[in-house]
């Protein structure tokens, strides 16, 4: 099994914490999406015959793309790969992009009936019900805007949505958070995804820190947050499954799984990244013009060594509520690296931030906040 995921990378403006590779210049969309189309069409071998179970547009700012863009890159997957019937199909999209075409019977929203859409899950940027938060991240939606898009997408038929949000803002206090928590429960949502702000070298956001505009949360603020989080989620009936996601039973993103689990993907468009389930790995040059000149030109490639594999095993395997299976590390990597990961882990164990059952070693609940410490002790 295989996924695939097209990176769209236009955005309208740059929200002040985003380090994904996007540009502003939305006028090249049309030639971007006739080479992105090329570039699915002369990578198809690379599959063979695989079946594709998940396609995901992300960005960047895939809502941006016109109805018929869309539907074109989706038929060209679907004319050069083996895309199973019930694949998983999401689109992310901003807020405004939804409520903004409301009422056109050309747009995603506006489909009516499920059977129409060309995507059947889609990822929805909100970040914060907060219009106040939302200003300082420069997000173009506000608060009733985000409810809005929630309900335009139910009305359309959409029965798989998640949500992003983001705690630990400037600013931010575990009272607002609470609150985008109330909101984002309270829509009927199928899935959130929840990530701490980081500070990524290079974004507004970090400049602005190095200047003293703003400041981070306090670590106790952060786990406060989280434990809050991790709460109301259980109270709500979603599934922690992964560090930073969590959906009702049969809602989990297929698309992610499949990166935490090994699976094989490609990634289309500039700076999009491959795997071939095995220890091979391609990224695409970040340039847009690059890409436009030739999309078909091939990435940067990376063979990975065993100690790689081995340590990609171990943090991809902690992420999960399903923790490592130490009989497959000893089926993939040897007896002697399984024991030495359980005597590596054996302090973590005795101190309760690790949890063994059933031939599995997964996280404690009270040390996933400190997770990155434990997962280097384990690595290679």
């Amino acid at each position: 099994m295989a996924g695939l995921y097209v990176h769209i990378p236009f955005c309208r403006s740059r929200c002040i914490y985003c380090d994904f590779y996007s540009t502003t210049r939305e006028a090249e969309l049309p030639r971007y999406v006739a080479a992105l189309c090329g570039e699915i069409r002369s990578r198809r071998h690379e599959l063979a015959d695989a079946p594709v179970r998940t396609i995901y547009i992300g960005g960047g700012t895939p809502s941006l793309l016109a109805p018929g863009q869309l539907r074109c890159i989706l038929d060209e997957i679907r004319a050069d790969y083996a895309v199973d019937e019930g694949a998983e199909v999401t689109v992310e999209m901003n807020p405004d992009d939804v409520v903004r075409t409301r009422g056109c019977t050309a747009c995603p929203a506006g489909h009516g009936a499920a059977s129409r859409l060309p995507f059947n899950r889609v990822s929805l940027g909100v970040q914060t019900f907060d219009d106040g938060l939302l200003r300082r991240l420069r997000r173009r939606h506000d608060a009733l805007t985000a409810v809005g898009a929630v309900r335009d997408l139910q009305r359309a038929g959409v029965a798989n949505i998640s949500i992003d949000l983001i705690y630990g803002l400037p600013g931010q206090t575990l009272e607002l958070w609470s609150r985008d928590l109330d909101v984002a429960f309270g829509l009927g949502v199928q899935h959130l995804s929840a990530y701490a702000l980081s500070y990524e070298p290079g974004t507004l956001l970090a400049r602005q820190r190095l200047r003293g505009e703003v400041q981070e949360a306090p670590e106790e603020l952060s786990v406060a947050m989280y434990e809050l989080l991790c709460r109301r989620a259980a109270e709500a009936g979603f599934m922690h499954y992964e560090i930073s996601n969590f959906a009702l039973p049969g809602f989990l993103s297929r698309h992610n799984s499949g990166y935490w689990t090994g699976e094989a993907y490609l990634g289309f468009g500039p700076g999009a990244h491959s795997y071939d389930g095995q220890r091979t790995r391609r990224a695409n040059a970040a340039d847009l013009d690059a890409y436009l000149r030739d999309p078909a030109a091939g990435g940067e490639r990376e063979v990975l060594s065993d100690d790689e594999l081995y340590d990609e095993a171990v943090l991809c395997g902690l992420r999960t509520c399903r923790g490592i299976d130490l009989d497959a590390i000893a089926s993939r990597f040897g007896n002697r690296r399984r024991d030495l990961l359980l005597e590596a882990a054996r302090p973590h164990l005795l101190r309760g931030r690790l949890v063994l059952s059933q031939g599995r070693m997964r996280l404690a609940h009270n040390a996933i906040m400190t997770s990155d410490d434990i997962m280097s002790d384990l690595m290679a």
